[in-house]
């Protein structure tokens, strides 16, 4: 029963594309390991970009400077 665990920076991923993660990673799973997509499970989250870091900086910090 696998379980893969995706985190992305909360900006403005839609619920198409979260499909999109979702079906992509269940079939990454089919395909390599053979392992049944009924008992794959799939988990999202989104962090605040305050909460993510690179490099020293919060995400946010460096999208600001980015503008």
């Amino acid at each position: 029963m696998p379980y893969i665990h995706i985190k992305v920076t909360d900006e403005n991923v839609t619920n198409e594309q979260k499909r999109a993660l979702i079906q992509g990673a269940t079939n990454l799973m089919v395909k390599v390991l053979n392992k049944d997509p009924k008992t794959t499970f799939v988990v999202i989250d989104e962090v605040h970009t305050d909460n993510w870091g690179i490099g020293y900086k919060q995400v946010s910090e460096i999208r600001k400077l980015s503008d």
